[in-house]
């Protein structure tokens, strides 16, 4: 009994500090055992989706160990919200990072050792430095660290999408330190990068905890590219009024498209890393505290972004793995509440993704991997089965059809694409294998083009043998024959389309082949989310309704007097329950998820107030 009493104890506290300081009336997932695990003194690696409540699982056992608790983020631009949303909880936070005076460094530094401070935020360069791990070692001397925590552990694959050198160097925290209990976290990772995470940070005797990777309250849909720009008008019509991030592959494309974008009605900010310092960190920081705005960035946004009312993010280019989609889609809905994940993509993104791995100079190896996990994507967009059940098979999780994606909702007709397939790689091998996909099309839909007539391909056997299927239907074919892997986008010759090893099989008609008939999705559908949502708050009722409304206008007015952003004062999730509920003391205001003792004692008597009027 004696074994089991302290970590029974810890559990009650934890659930103690859950209630009163968090405001939420009960653990989700694994973060119990999590919290329990890092509380004892053991290692621990995480693996939860976006969304899923990873902070918890080292705020918690910070405030409940002796010390500080020291959070490694790579986010620098972020820290700063991130220590406000926990003062505004009544956790004494800071961040440590170079865009501090140094007045305030000396501060932070005072509060530290005077042990005024539950949690320090420090960038991982910063952590590294001989002044900081200085420090480190004053703290541990005085056994007065309470953990390490390691955000966004899979910036440590050297092969990933968000490799940052310095999180190499993070394994001398265990050197150092063998007896402070570390916890790495991450949103996303495949089994390579999980390995690579425990190897390089020296977590192979942690626990690992993976939570499901599902995120039901988000909506996959994937388009054919077909006047890109039109096509991402008439989804965002669907989303008038609504946060969202636009992910596209170059700075330049970004740049104009927040430009169209602001020009159509809808106010949109770029973002990527070619921007002056100064301007992405303003942009960055009107997007997290404005609403109704819209970021088109590349990339290099969006690791760790807070905002949880991110109604949609949209890819007007194919990503570089399932595993970047998976994280990048991810920023949308945190909350719960309903939201979009659309992307429109075509065979020159295929060959624009190709020539990137191409041309990296990297390792062969590294070349072999992310050519596979780009094969993986193309194998998702051109699935005839739910996507959900594709995305979470890559990470080795099972599902059921979800019923919430493009092709639960308006399943493709299939066909026996045997002889289609056969047409399309025999136009490709007596071309030569030498020209792209609107080449390929001309030949098969008989379209004698000057460049048809001049290669003599008007001669060909195959010359005007598709006339059953469109230009747009021969490149859905052709797009789902190199997911399949009976073609290949060759990189040295722009895109030209070449035959597989696998192909012979279905020349030989050994093999058959399965297509999903090319459809366009109608605007219609593409609404369906944001309708969803309004007739979620039109369930309210009047009354609630308007106290919601009123209650929006207050947090809004609230967080700019504060200059914070307005879910570091309340989600909506909260405000819909304290609408929908309508408390009427300070006790059962407490009973409301989100609403903690902090919270009560700064804003409680101003919400009666509001609710009280109705």
């Amino acid at each position: 009994m004696n074994a089991i009493a302290p970590e029974i104890s810890e559990a009650s506290s934890a659930a103690g500090l859950l209630h009163h300081t968090f405001g939420y009336p009960a653990f989700r997932g694994n973060q119990e055992a999590i919290i329990t695990h890092i509380t004892s003194g053991g290692d621990a690696l995480v693996l939860m989706p976006t969304g899923g409540g990873k902070s918890l699982c080292y705020q918690i056992p910070a405030l409940l160990r002796p010390g500080v608790g020291i959070v490694v983020s790579p986010l620098i631009a972020l820290m700063q919200d991130q220590v406000d949303a926990l003062n505004q909880l009544g956790v004494r936070a800071a961040c440590l990072n170079s865009m501090l005076e140094w007045q305030e460094v000396r501060e932070i530094e005072r509060r530290l050792f005077a042990r005024e401070l539950d949690l320090l935020y420090i960038a991982p360069e910063r952590l590294l430095n001989e002044r900081s791990l200085g420090m480190l070692d004053r703290l541990e001397e005085a056994q007065q660290i309470a953990l390490f925590a390691i955000d966004e552990a899979h910036c440590v694959s050297q092969w990933g999408h968000d490799f940052r050198p310095e999180y190499l160097q993070l394994s001398a925290l265990h050197e150092r330190y063998p007896q402070i209990p570390r916890i790495a976290l991450t949103a996303t990772a495949d089994e390579a990068t999980r390995q690579e995470i425990v190897l390089r940070l020296g977590l192979g005797n942690a626990r690992i905890f993976v939570s499901s990777f599902d995120r039901p309250n988000i909506r996959y849909t994937v388009v054919e590219k077909d006047k890109p720009r039109q096509q991402l008008l008439a989804f965002l019509r669907g989303h008038l009024g609504n946060s969202g991030i636009v992910y596209c592959l170059s700075r330049k494309k970004v740049e104009e498209t927040a430009a169209w974008l602001t020009g159509q009605g809808y106010p949109a900010l770029p973002y990527h890393a070619g921007l002056p310092a100064e301007t992405r960190t303003e942009n960055q920081r009107r997007f997290l505290r404005e609403e109704n705005l819209i970021m088109v960035a590349t990339i290099a946004f969006g690791m760790g972004i807070d905002k949880p009312d991110v109604r949609f993010v949209a890819h007007l280019d194919l990503p570089k793995s399932l595993e970047a989609y998976y994280q990048e889609t991810g920023r949308a809905g945190r909350d719960g509440e309903a939201a979009d994940a659309w992307m429109s993509y075509g065979m020159q993104d295929v060959a624009l993704q190709r020539a990137r791995i191409d041309e990296s100079g990297a390792p062969e190896e590294q070349k072999l991997l992310e050519a596979q996990k780009l094969n993986a994507l193309l194998a998702y967009c051109e699935a005839p089965r739910c996507r959900r059940v594709v995305l979470l098979d890559y990470f080795g999780e099972t599902h059921e059809p979800c019923g919430n994606c493009d092709v639960c909702l308006d399943p493709p007709e299939l066909f026996d694409g045997t002889v289609a397939a056969q047409k399309a790689l025999s136009a490709v091998y007596r071309s030569g294998q030498r020209f792209g996909a609107l080449h390929i099309i001309d030949i098969l839909c008989g379209k004698a083009t000057d460049k048809v007539r001049q290669w003599g391909h008007d001669t060909l056997p195959t010359f005007g043998v598709g006339a059953e299927f469109d230009p747009a239907g021969w490149r859905a074919i052709l797009r789902q024959l190199v997911a399949a892997g009976f073609l290949r986008i060759e990189l040295t010759e722009h895109g030209a389309l070449k035959l597989t090893e696998s192909a012979r099989a279905v020349f030989k008609g050994e093999r058959r082949v399965e297509l999903r008939r090319y459809l366009k999705i109608s605007a219609k559908k593409e609404k369906s989310v944001a309708k969803k949502r309004i007739e979620e708050l039109l369930e309210l009722g009047p009354e609630a309704l308007a106290s919601f409304e009123a209650l929006r206008r207050w947090r809004f007015e609230t967080a700019k007097t504060q200059g914070l952003p307005a879910y570091v004062i309340f989600h909506d999730k909260t405000l819909k329950e304290l609408a929908l509920h309508r408390p009427t003391s300070l006790a059962t205001l407490a009973e409301t998820p989100g609403v903690g003792a902090a919270k009560i004692e700064r804003y409680g008597k101003e919400l009666l107030r509001l609710l009280a009027r109705g």
